[in-house]
C-alpha cells in the first residue's frame, strides 16, 4: 500500500509531502489499518480549519481525502506523524 500526506498551511505556509510504501515492513498490517480508519471520517474536499491551522490531504490507493487541523481523529493524527516522521 502506498500512503502519501501532503501537508500545507500554517503560520509559514511551507508545503510539506511525503510518501510511504508498506510493502515488506514489518508494522504493515497496523499501518495500513490506520489508513483505512484515517481515510473513512474525511472529506473530498478540502475542509476549513483554523487560522494558521494545517490542512492536509491524505491519498491512499486512489483515494484522497482533505482534513485540517484541529478536525484530526486519533487515527489520521498518528497516520500522518508516522508518514510525516514529525507531529501532527
Amino acid at each position: 500500500m502506498r500512503i502519501a500526506i501532503t501537508r500545507t498551511g500554517g503560520f509559514t505556509g511551507i508545503e510539506r509531502r511525503a510518501e510511504l510504501d508498506t510493502s515488506g515492513r514489518p508494522d504493515a498490517t497496523h499501518i495500513e489499518a490506520l489508513a483505512h480508519r484515517a481515510l473513512t471520517p474525511g472529506h473530498g474536499a478540502p475542509a476549513r480549519g483554523v487560522p494558521d491551522g494545517f490542512h492536509y490531504e491524505i491519498k491512499v490507493d486512489g483515494r484522497s481525502v482533505h482534513l485540517a487541523d484541529p478536525h484530526l481523529t486519533h487515527d489520521q493524527r498518528e497516520l500522518i506523524q508516522l508518514v510525516l516522521k514529525e507531529g501532527a
